[in-house]
């Protein structure tokens, strides 16, 4: 089961993006139910999620319309959101720096 921080940030994203909403918390449940070990068990079932460096994944939502960058440490169960957003938006960030910032 992992720990997902922040939900706070998660409930945010759903009013900045209201459409993203159920798969947003889909998303969310289905996370802290699994027990991933590690990226390659995450990648059987998340097949369209990237590892784009410093623990961090790239999850395509809702058939990739919108992405969720999170860090992943798999040892602790630790997930941080990190940011959310259109596919155009995702374009125009350094996924790799990216931080969340409430609008």
């Amino acid at each position: 089961m992992f720990n997902i921080i922040a939900r706070k940030t998660l409930l945010t994203y759903c009013l900045l993006y209201p459409k993203a909403t159920n798969a947003l918390q889909e998303w969310y449940n289905e996370m802290i139910l699994y027990e991933f070990k590690n990226f390659q068990e995450l990648k059987t079932v998340y097949g369209n999620a990237s590892l784009v460096g410093d623990d961090r994944v790239v999850f395509n939502i809702m058939g990739n319309h919108y992405r969720l960058v999170v860090r992943i440490v798999f040892e602790y169960k630790v997930i941080q959101i990190k940011w959310f957003g259109t596919h155009t938006e995702y374009d125009l960030i350094d996924v790799k720096t990216i931080r969340f910032k409430a609008k």
